[in-house]
């Protein structure tokens, strides 16, 4: 789960790492009681969404770059006056932010984060991770802050370090000494870091976090380090574990299709193609949507029904699939392993019954009462494109969407 950036502050805070003091606001009057608060003549304005890039922004009044009108560029800005925070913050609110990370399209600004402004006298990288070749957390460190991490890498990635960390040992005071070392630090600041690095490493796991970045890592003309700007992603699978952190979720931030789906409790992922799949199990959507693509389709989504779907599951699939209005054509792949087939043919009849099918529908059910499932869909005369091989259903997929 992404987290806005002021909540990912409040847990390395919660954890006695060193972030700037900052206030929220979600409304234009809460702008200048926000920067009262702060009692600094510097002040850090920042959209609040779910997409790095945002300094490299730029503000729309509607959601479509290509048609709205630029309200202002950057959607991180810094004020020196309390009237420029309430002209930046009040050009954010409610506006359309477009970055490199945003797609085509912008993100609306719901909220705003006023920081007080820091004397920055080196910027640097740290973030940790999930090395799934490892099978372990790494730290990953470089003397180059503030900038893109993917271009530090592809230009220079001798100046990228990387460290593994045993997850049932954690962060070892050693490790922490080394990384301060061949970040260049000053003497003085070693043991200042090392704590600052031993407290990350404790927030990243007792938070349960996927993955923290710290970018940058200021260190101050006062010799101080501080988070300047920060992510956090926390594991959804440990998300029992922290209820309050779970109360961060920011559905305005996340796709409506997939909002929907999580309460059908439906694996939906939303991608950019024009045909839907509803499958069961990871791999065979895998297979799937390989399927398409050889036909020469796009998958339009990733919808996993799961072992014990009903009826109910699939005509809501179907409510799901169908609300993206790409999806020129919907292919189901099943097999009936644990699901039987004639529970996904009585939800296919569901669906019919409850949502209309305006798109191509091509079918394939093998497995548990596969023959009972062919029978019932026949008898329903619903116009469904049945198929038994992988190779019919390419060949389907190639008709309709050459028809």
């Amino acid at each position: 789960m992404k987290i806005h950036e002021y909540q990912a502050k409040e847990l390395l805070r919660k954890h006695g790492v060193n972030v700037p003091e900052g206030r929220v606001a979600s409304r234009m009057d809460e702008l200048g009681p926000a920067y009262d608060a702060l009692k600094a003549e510097i002040v850090a304005v920042k959209s609040q969404i779910h997409a790095g890039g945002r300094g490299k922004g730029a503000l729309y009044d509607g959601p479509d770059p290509a048609t709205a009108k630029k309200v202002q560029d950057g959607g991180v800005k810094v004020a020196r006056s309390r009237e420029e925070a309430l002209q930046f913050g009040g050009n954010m609110l409610e506006k359309y932010l477009h970055t490199i990370q945003t797609g085509g399209v912008a993100k609306q600004v719901l909220k705003v984060y006023l920081e007080k402004g820091t004397r920055i006298a080196r910027e640097l990288y740290l973030s940790i991770l999930m090395d799934r070749a490892l099978q372990k957390p790494i730290i990953m460190v470089s003397t180059e802050g503030g900038m893109d991490i993917e271009e530090v890498a592809a230009k220079h990635p001798d100046k990228i370090i990387k460290l593994p960390v045993e997850m049932n040992l954690g962060l070892q005071p050693w490790q922490a000494r080394e990384l301060i070392f061949r970040l260049g630090l000053p003497g003085e600041v070693m043991k200042q870091g090392v704590d600052f690095l031993m407290k990350l490493w404790t927030a990243f796991a007792k938070e349960d976090a996927s993955m923290l970045e710290v970018n940058p890592l200021v260190l101050t003309e006062e010799n101080t380090l501080i988070a300047l700007d920060c992510k956090l992603q926390i594991d959804d699978n440990a998300l029992y574990r922290h209820p309050d952190s779970a109360a961060y979720r920011d559905i305005t931030e996340e796709d409506p299709l997939e909002v929907k789906a999580s309460e059908f409790n439906l694996n939906y992922v939303r991608l950019d193609g024009n045909i839907g799949c509803m499958v069961n199990g990871a791999g065979l959507a895998m297979a799937t949507m390989d399927i398409c693509k050889l036909a020469g389709a796009d998958p339009a989504n990733f919808l996993d029904v799961g072992g014990g779907a009903n009826p109910t599951t699939v005509a809501n699939g179907f409510r799901i699939i169908l609300g993206d209005p790409n999806v020129k054509a919907i292919f189901v792949n099943i097999f009936g392993g644990i699901v039987q087939c004639d529970r996904v043919a009585h939800g296919i009849m569901q669906a019919a019954q409850e949502v209309k099918i305006s798109v191509p529908l091509i079918v394939r059910l093998q497995g548990t009462n596969a023959e009972v499932a062919r029978k019932i869909l026949d008898e329903a005369n619903l116009g469904i494109i049945a198929a038994d091989t992988l190779d019919q259903c390419v060949d389907q997929i190639r008709k309709v969407f050459k028809a």
